[in-house]
């Protein structure tokens, strides 16, 4: 199974690693650390030696109650980082819901959108949708994910009932809409949104029947990577959450866990601990 992207066809036959570069002040994990291009830059290429497959840049954080980042400076923060990246060699994936950012990084040379909305934005100007501008582009990769209302309200009020059969449901209408425009199947992947408005029983449930979601045939990518489903399964009679960086064994198990099951993308902020694991994995399999 490929991938097809702007400059590379990615080989899913085994698992890839999505490294994380947040170009971000308030991210949840790592707000901050990266937040200026030089910083990003060598955040990118020491990612590359501990083993990561492609890059995930993104310019605004989408934690739960996160504010709306303005358009101008998600532009400000991506798009140096981006024209430097794709200089690096490895399919270079961009973070956006932002129909006017998917389209200057793909002017830039970016291969893949990564998109938590599946594209359903609109453009604040005139401008063309988010589903538009990758549609009109000849070979870009894109990530449809799933999310339930919005970052500001997704864990206010959560989704209800089953999730495996919403979730697949809105990405497989998701992946048709683009395929209805002309969109070459290879080039779509579906992320069924951890975290995204659901309960922690409802993210273990996508991980516990993602085959379910896979049966949609399209390659799944997953991020579980320091998400709070992961601090409440690790908490025990702590009276506190483990902080992000407290959560890196349990991200790697379910990283594991989802490739094992499957997954052909693993989007995580820790890289050389997941290469690690799925070595070990590739070697019993």
């Amino acid at each position: 199974m490929q991938w097809k992207t702007t400059r590379f066809e990615i080989d899913l036959s085994e698992p890839r690693v999505m490294g994380i570069v947040n170009v971000t002040p308030d991210s949840f994990s790592d707000g901050g650390q990266h937040a200026d291009t030089l910083s990003a830059l060598r955040h990118c290429e020491k990612m590359l030696r501990e083993g990561a497959h492609l890059l995930d840049i993104g310019g605004e954080s989408t934690r739960p109650g996160s504010p709306a980042v303005p358009l101008d400076s998600e532009l400000s923060r991506v798009v140096p980082v981006v024209r430097e990246a794709v200089k690096l060699g490895v399919p270079i994936s961009v973070d956006t819901y932002k129909p006017e950012v998917m389209a200057a990084v793909l002017d830039l040379g970016a291969d893949v959108i990564n998109d938590i909305w599946g594209l359903r934005r609109q453009s604040t100007s005139n401008h063309p949708s988010a589903l538009e501008v990758v549609a009109s582009h000849p070979g870009c990769g894109v990530c449809l994910m799933h999310m339930h209302r919005d970052p500001q309200s997704m864990q206010v009020k959560p989704m209800d009932g089953d999730a495996v059969p919403q979730v697949r449901q809105f990405l497989e209408q998701a992946a048709q809409a683009l395929v209805a425009r002309g969109v070459t199947r290879n080039r779509i992947v579906l992320d069924p949104g951890i975290g995204f408005g659901k309960t922690v029983a409802q993210n273990f449930s996508l991980l516990a029947r993602q085959q379910e979601l896979l049966a949609a045939g399209f390659p799944l990518l997953v991020g579980w990577s320091r998400k709070s489903s992961i601090a409440a399964a690790l908490q025990g009679s702590a009276p506190e959450l483990p902080a992000p960086s407290e959560r890196v064994i349990g991200s790697v198990a379910a990283a594991l866990l989802a490739a094992e099951r499957g997954a052909h993308v693993l989007r995580v902020h820790d890289v050389h601990e997941t290469v690690q694991a799925l070595r070990i994995l590739s070697s019993v399999i």
